[in-house]
């Protein structure tokens, strides 16, 4: 038994539960001294300790054992400290040890198809990098990203999709010697779908415009390079001959239904549509405040009018659902695994995140239409 890893998975997975040490040792029924001993690997605790702790944490018990993998080259930003961050960080490793396992095991590695334009992404001409990664991936200057995840995953991008309670983070990404590339985005219910289409976008305008800046240490934000990642996501999902195309066609319109006729189109918030009309000049910053007032007349009630992407916008009027920012790769990897008894059915549960009912159920919906 190695105490250090078991040491550290407790402290972790009770710190993710926000419990202290006192509130985990009166759930499990156990004495103040004896979790202070073991999350400081003084001495090797009874099964019974541990079946107890495992229970008051709700995980398995063999968790506490599984050494975590560091990652390296990350990219883990975030305007404020977070407690949890360790807890992340181990989650994100042993899913993309799971992704990078099922992709070997099925023989469907992916390789990253950006790689080769990356040299040419440069900060300072950011509309023209989110140009060439467009263009690399095969849409046209006019053409919406219908599928974000999908088009990130043909590139060679695994996506990972995070619920986190947090107003401060978005999204992560990890650099191709940990695994990647990849990016993990947050999709907790208080944050907009758009805004999780954003996040993905961004996270991969860190990974082009960035390389240098993944270093798992550096906790503090580049207020800079976020600008500029902020710059690359909106010009990577919603182009400039695209948008003054659909602009134009719109004029027609009322102001705000032409707005929201545009965000529709290319999946972002009503906020970038509108910072997109400040930074082509069309307008100055007064049109927030004008929007909102427009928007209230109509409505009759109030928008936040902040710039993207500040803050969470829980109340993205006529937003997206939760199916139109959907990873599916990973799951389909693992389906194809366990049916072809690459993996059983309780390791597909672990590496889904599900408990074994939910996998009975799953396998079911599988069978239902091939």
């Amino acid at each position: 038994m190695d105490l250090q890893i078991l040491a550290q998975n407790v402290r972790r997975l009770r710190t993710a539960k926000r419990l202290s040490q006192r509130a985990l040792a009166d759930v499990a029924g156990l004495s103040l001294p004896a979790v202070k001993n073991l999350e400081l690997a003084k001495s090797e605790p009874r099964m019974r300790t541990m079946q107890a702790i495992a229970r008051a944490l709700d995980v398995k018990i063999q968790v506490f054992f599984q050494p975590v993998r560091e990652l390296h080259t990350v990219r883990f930003r975030s305007a404020k400290r977070m407690q949890n961050r360790e807890n992340v960080l181990a989650e994100v490793a042993r899913w993309l040890d799971d992704f990078n396992f099922l992709e070997k095991c099925m023989n469907k590695q992916m390789p990253f198809s950006l790689k080769g334009v990356r040299p040419q992404c440069a900060p300072d001409l950011l509309i023209e990098a989110a140009g060439l990664c467009r263009k690399k991936l095969g849409l046209k200057p006019t053409e919406p990203i219908h599928d974000i995840c999908g088009l990130l995953e043909q590139a060679g991008v695994k996506v990972f999709p995070i619920p986190m309670a947090s107003d401060s983070f978005f999204g992560l990404s990890v650099g191709e010697e940990d695994g990647g590339p990849a990016v993990v985005v947050n999709i907790w219910e208080r944050i907009s779908v758009e805004r999780r289409i954003f996040s993905a976008a961004h996270e991969l305008g860190h990974l082009m415009l960035h390389p240098e800046a993944y270093d798992v240490a550096k906790v503090e934000e580049s207020k800079e390079e976020e600008h500029e990642a902020d710059r690359f996501a909106g010009h990577f999902l919603m182009p400039n001959e695209g948008f003054r195309k659909e602009w134009n066609e719109a004029s027609g319109l009322h102001f705000v239904d032409r707005v929201f006729k545009i965000k529709r189109i290319f999946r972002v918030s009503f906020k970038t549509v509108l910072s997109r009309l400040v930074e082509d000049g069309a307008v100055d910053k007064s049109i927030w405040m004008k929007f909102n007032m427009s928007y209230q007349q109509r409505f009759n009630r109030k928008l936040s009018f902040k710039e993207e992407p500040m803050g969470i916008d829980s109340a993205e009027p006529f937003g997206m659902q939760r199916f139109d920012f959907y990873e599916d790769r990973f799951s389909r990897l693992a389906r194809e695994a366990v049916e072809k008894d690459m993996i059983s059915v309780s390791r597909g549960a672990e590496m889904l995140r599900i408990g074994i009912e939910e996998m009975q159920d799953l396998l079911q919906n599988w069978g239902v239409i091939l």
